[in-house]
């Protein structure tokens, strides 16, 4: 299941460098700038402050976000496209409260200043681990991080502010009589301390100058506050009392005056509080914008000395980022070896392995051709860490699982060394998209190992480097909708239950807008000033980032010390530290990254060959699982997938009777057809028809005198003449074409970015007009084009696809052969997948699985198999820790099955809350309990101390029964429904079984009926909401999925039913339908023509509330992205936040929330 990006795509300009003149030199030249990664204060991204420069006649810029570089990377690229020099800093804010701007003059002053930033991240001043985001400096680490760094001092608002910092004292220790001689440091410490002073800003100068060597300026701004002119000649005659220079800046938060509301709602936002309350925290008035250098010069006529020292600085400062030369790590190679002799020695050693009847001839020439590149390019180091990585991973006991893909799927080497497991001999593969001498970047392997186990593998990695080699790239948390209208909403003023209303009417996590519209729905005026004042400022506010968080696994290792190259903070998880550069900013300098990702499917495929070896003896591996089963694939092409990897979603699902997969191959195009490339291209349908042998297949041939007609039969030979995969678009461009292999590069990088609408028409014109003039037909060559445009947004290459569709076969075959192992391990590996916990178990059972419930003396903390059956774990229990369920585990396993309630509490030691969970789970059916009986007796136990006086006498507990008391049996509906509560799932009865009466009166169809129904014949269906997706490539298409006690309902909502009824889509848990029934193939849907909101009908199954819907795919409520770290177990039914709740979960919803996906 691919989720959702955590961080929008990146705001970059559309502009091609060679249409832009160099700028003059300007006289002036800002460096006391901000940008938006001084989270909360800048108000202006890269691109705005850029554009602004440029449009005012700069040169250069200064930048100097707040103790971090985490904006450099991106004001140096943008900067660069305009041909303007960006001048890298960044300002220091000390503990003592003092503030300096820091431009480091080359590049060993540079690794300073982020030795310097690194070393007020990872640590307190007291030698402790730093809290994530926090950042302590003080003025005698600036001072020995100073040399060759240009320190500009920020004079506080108020000057004669009081400061308390650290001076040398003047007073000479003398050694007592008979100590050793040595220095009095050494002799005797305590003798001799600095002063702690307390000094208003003109007496601390002094102080600051001595103990700064490179302070040599003080900054001014010329703000428009009153007493401007006065203040500055007082600075400036205290710059030149103290062997100072006067600087000019504008302490510039925002490119143009516009964007002053937004930082006054930052500000307010920074120190939670509203607009209205902040007074003197937000800056006066909108002056601290990116003036011109004629506007600079101006306001400074007085002082031009001041507007000659800012471009002198610039001026002296010439380090670019450009300097930062990558080393790769040393290691050591045995009997002295090179790297790429080692390399080349493992290769063939594997290519004996892979192939030992003998290395085919055209895999031989593909290693020697692709060693020969690693070894021009110096890659070689780089492939033998991911070697030493994987092998680290499978010589561990047991082994973790790990398999690579990505574009490195591409490579043979990787193939021999047993990184990935894509046979060159078997696939066209394209080494040149992985790395090319053409291609400048650096290449990209993606390793994925069980999300368990991942740990363990950052850790190892972290030993063999050290922290100071080794760090975790970042990824920027932004602001999206639904963040951004709470907490814009909240800063100006407005009430919570009016920003939670106005964040309901979000579709999931993106967006750029708070639509007047949609906020309509919620029956607020629009046409009230202060809300559509609050409505644009969340506009603006959507984007912006918010916080860096750690990357889910891209590596950086270096050579020397990586602090030297970026600052290092800890991550919010212990033993973590990343960088504050992102995988984008990475990229752009060219540093290679090793990426350790986590697959939650590899976890649940070690877990289930497990359970085979355990309980079916059959010892099973990736490698030996029984390849080309007929079974298998008569199982897929039924739809049959739930639960099994990247073909589980709604239109893989769909896609799978249709395509008609026989072989491994067909996986692979079923992994990569279902996506916007081949969508936007147009070449599903005609590959599909010509699969069914409805469309002859012809592949496009050049004019006779261009070319031979069977070009393009190698390329496009074994997809029936369509390309479908990212390989053979760039193929057919080469060969096609006619692209040369630098043409080829520019096409590939478009096809990453499409950042010029110019480039990309550019080279749509160059690739469709070479192609017609050689004779191909132009509706061909024109799709061809559309479907690499298509590849830009999400494209599959065919390594990648290879890749995944050995996954997508082995989970395949373990469910079709082995149903309850698979539903065991998938249960035990949440969170992951589509399908929560209900549709998982009640698969299982279609497919003739037992399910037996969760239970006291029968029940692990995992879920396990008894005999043929499946049993429920103590994981299903909401609000169940697994440390308790260990105890309970371990007491059973010591003294033997509980004998009664008592029992268990006097056994075990749970407290009376935990027993009552297991109560409410009905986890007491063994001991002939039913569920209000286990309650009764649960809430009969006290929390109450022993009372030693009276334990010899056995005296009754306080509150226990004389009597065992007879209760009425619980009604099916409620327990039904306190299952739900408790363990997200229930074995007895479906919710919709209890409403059938009444919806079969009214004429409502089952969906198990649904093939009964006359093609397109109005029908009327209802069931609780699983899924809502709108995926990008669908045309504003919403698909909706509901669940019967029959099984499951495929609705089509087309936009304008969508925006008419967006409440009932957005918010229905129960849904009532109207639409046509269409259905081909194995695939039924239903064509939606009104939607009825039926969820107060779900309260009547309970006294209790019953309000939630039962999947994990819900793009509505909670887009995956948005949610916080994982629970200890699975984060498909986090309750949604209540004013004034209290309690357990099972007291305020019944059936697990749904999860959507775009």
């Amino acid at each position: 299941m691919p989720d959702a990006p955590l961080t929008p795509d990146k705001r970059t300009l559309a502009i091609d460098p060679a249409d832009i003149a160099p700028p003059e030199r300007a006289p002036f030249v800002e460096l006391g700038l901000v940008s938006c990664f001084s989270f909360l204060r800048g108000a202006s991204d890269a691109v705005d402050l850029v554009l602004a420069a440029h449009a005012a006649g700069y040169d250069a810029l200064g930048i100097a976000d707040v103790n971090s570089m985490a904006g450099v990377v991106r004001i140096h690229t943008e900067a660069k496209t305009l041909k303007l020099r960006p001048v890298i800093g960044c300002r220091i804010e000390t503990v003592e409260g003092l503030a300096f701007l820091a431009y480091p003059e080359d590049r060993a002053a540079y690794g300073r200043l982020c030795r310097l930033i690194s070393a007020g991240r990872m640590q307190t001043l007291t030698g402790g681990w730093q809290d994530k985001g926090v950042c302590e400096i003080d003025l005698a680490m600036l001072a020995a991080h100073s040399e060759g760094v240009q320190l500009i001092l920020l004079p506080p608002d108020d000057q004669e502010a009081v400061f308390t910092i650290q001076v040398p004292s003047n007073v000479i220790p003398f050694r007592r009589p008979g100590l050793d001689p040595g220095p009095p440091a050494d002799s005797d410490p305590g003798l001799r301390r600095d002063d702690e002073r307390e000094l208003p800003f003109p007496d601390l100068l002094p102080h600051l100058v001595r103990q700064l060597p490179t302070l040599r300026h003080l900054a001014a701004a010329y703000l428009y506050r009153g007493d401007d002119i006065a203040r500055i000649e007082h600075l400036d005659s205290l710059a030149r009392a103290n062997g100072l220079m006067l600087l000019a800046t504008n302490d510039v938060h925002y490119h143009a005056p516009e964007r002053r509301a937004l930082q006054d709602v930052m500000t307010a936002i920074r120190h939670k509080t509203t607009v209205a309350t902040a007074g003197h925290l937000l800056h006066p008035n909108a002056e601290r914008h990116l003036k011109s250098p004629e506007q600079m010069q101006r306001l400074f006529a007085r002082w031009p000395h001041a507007i000659r020292a800012a471009r002198e600085v610039a001026d002296r400062c010439r380090f670019s980022l450009d300097e930062l030369r990558y080393e790769y790590p040393e290691e050591i190679y045995p009997d002295g070896q090179t790297p790429q002799a080692f390399l080349e020695s493992e290769v063939w050693k594997g290519a004996g392995r892979r192939y030992p009847s003998g290395v085919p001839d055209s895999v031989r020439q593909t290693l020697e051709r692709e060693l020969a590149l690693i070894a021009t390019l110096d890659l070689a180091r780089y492939f033998l860490t991911i070697k030493d990585i994987v092998d680290f991973a499978r010589g561990q006991e047991p082994p973790i699982l790990c398999q690579g893909r990505g574009s490195a799927a591409n490579s043979a080497v990787c193939y021999v060394l047993g990184i990935t497991s894509v046979d060159p001999a078997k696939h066209q593969l394209l080494f040149d998209r992985f790395i090319s001498e053409e291609r400048k970047e650096p290449p990209d392997i993606d390793v994925d190992f069980e999300h368990e186990r991942r740990e363990e593998v950052i850790q190892y990695i972290y030993r063999k480097y050290g922290r100071h080699r080794a760090g975790l790239c970042a990824t920027v948390i932004h602001y999206r909708p639904r963040m951004a209208i709470r907490e814009v909403g909240k800063a100006m003023g407005l009430s919570e239950d009016v920003t939670s209303a106005l964040a309901r009417t979000v579709w999931g996590g993106w967006g750029r807008e708070i639509s007047e519209k949609h906020a309509a729905e919620t029956g607020l005026d629009v046409t009230d000033p202060h809300l559509r004042r609050v409505l644009k400022l969340t506009e603006q506010m959507i984007g912006m980032p918010r916080h860096l968080g750690q990357h889910v696994g891209g590596f950086i290792l270096t050579e020397g010390a990586l602090t030297e190259t970026v600052p290092i903070g800890n991550g919010a998880m212990p033993e973590r530290s990343f960088i504050e550069w992102d995988k984008d900013d990475i990229d752009a300098l060219g540093i290679l990254k090793v990426d350790v990702l986590a697959l939650g499917m590899l976890t649940c495929i070690r877990k289930c060959l497990d359970l085979l070896a355990d309980h079916h003896d059959r010892p099973l591996t990736l490698a030996t699982v029984p390849r080309e089963d007929p079974e298998t694939y008569a199982m897929l092409r039924r739809g049959d997938s739930l639960g099994v990897f990247q073909v589980e979603s709604r239109a893989q699902m769909n896609m799978l009777p249709r395509l008609r997969p026989r072989e491994f191959y067909d996986l692979v195009i079923q992994v990569a057809i279902v996506r916007p490339g081949p969508i936007q291209g147009d070449m599903v349908h005609p590959y599909l028809k010509r699969r069914r042998g409805a469309e002859p297949v012809r592949i496009p041939a050049p004019a006779p005198e261009h070319g031979p007609p069977d070009e393009l039969t190698s390329i496009l030979g074994r997809t029936l003449g369509v390309p479908i995969f990212q390989e053979q678009a760039m193929k057919i461009a080469l060969d096609a074409a006619k692209f040369s292999s630098l043409e080829a590069n520019r096409l590939r990088k478009a096809m990453a970015t499409f950042r010029s609408r110019g480039m990309v028409d550019e080279l749509q014109d160059m690739m469709v007009e070479r192609m017609v003039a050689r004779g191909y037909d132009r509706d061909f060559a024109q799709r061809c084009f559309n479907q690499i445009r298509g590849f830009g947004e999400y494209g599959f290459p065919e390594s990648h696809a290879a890749s995944f569709a050995q996954l997508v076969y082995v989970s395949s075959w373990l469910k079709c052969h082995y149903p309850a192992a698979f539903a065991c391990a998938l249960l035990n590996s949440q969170p992951m997948g589509f399908y929560a916990p209900a549709q998982i178990v009640r698969d299982a059972r279609e497919h003739g699985v037992a399910v037996l419930p969760v239970d006291v003396n029968a029940s692990l903390w995992d879920c396990t198999l008894e005999g043929g059956a499946l049993r429920l774990g103590l994981r299903q229990i909401d609000g169940l820790p697994e440390h308790v369920a260990a105890t309970l585990v371990s007491a059973r396993e010591a003294g033997g099955p509980y004998r009664d309630v008592a029992d268990l509490r006097a056994r075990a030691g749970l407290s009376p809350a935990h027993i009552e969970r297991l109560a409410s789970a009905d986890a007491f059916t063994s001991l002939g309990l039913t569920r209000r009986q286990a309650l009764w007796d649960a809430r009969s136990l006290i929390p109450a101390p022993d009372l030693p006086l009276f334990r010899a006498a056995g005296v009754r507990e306080e509150g226990a029964e004389r009597a065992r008391i007879a209760l009425p049996a619980m009604p099916l509906s409620e327990e039904v429904v306190a299952d739900y509560q408790t363990t997200r799932l229930s074995l007895k009865a479906h919710p919709m079984a209890f409403l059938r009466a009444d919806l079969a009166q009214r004429g409502f169809v089952r969906a198990c009926d649904l093939r009964a129904r006359k093609f397109r014949s109005m029908v009327q269906v209802a069931g609780v909401v699983l899924i809502r997706q709108r995926p990008g490539s669908a045309k504003g298409v919403t698909f909706i999925t509901l669940e019967d006690e029959t099984g499951v309902i495929n609705l089509v909502v087309w936009p304008d039913l969508k925006e008419k009824q967006r409440k009932v889509v957005m918010g229905a848990r129960l849904m009532e339908v109207r639409g046509r029934v269409e259905y081909d193939d194995e695939v039924i849907h239903v064509i939606a023509a009104h939607m009825t909101d039926a969820t107060a009908r779900l309260h009547a199954l309970s006294d209790d509330l019953l309000e939630a819907p039962l999947a994990r795919a819900d793009e509505v409520n909670r887009p995956m992205p948005e949610r916080g770290p994982p629970l200890p177990r699975d984060l498909i039914d986090e309750l949604a936040p209540r004013p004034n709740v209290t309690g357990h979960p099972r007291d305020h919803r019944i059936l697990p929330k749904s999860r959507d996906f775009h």
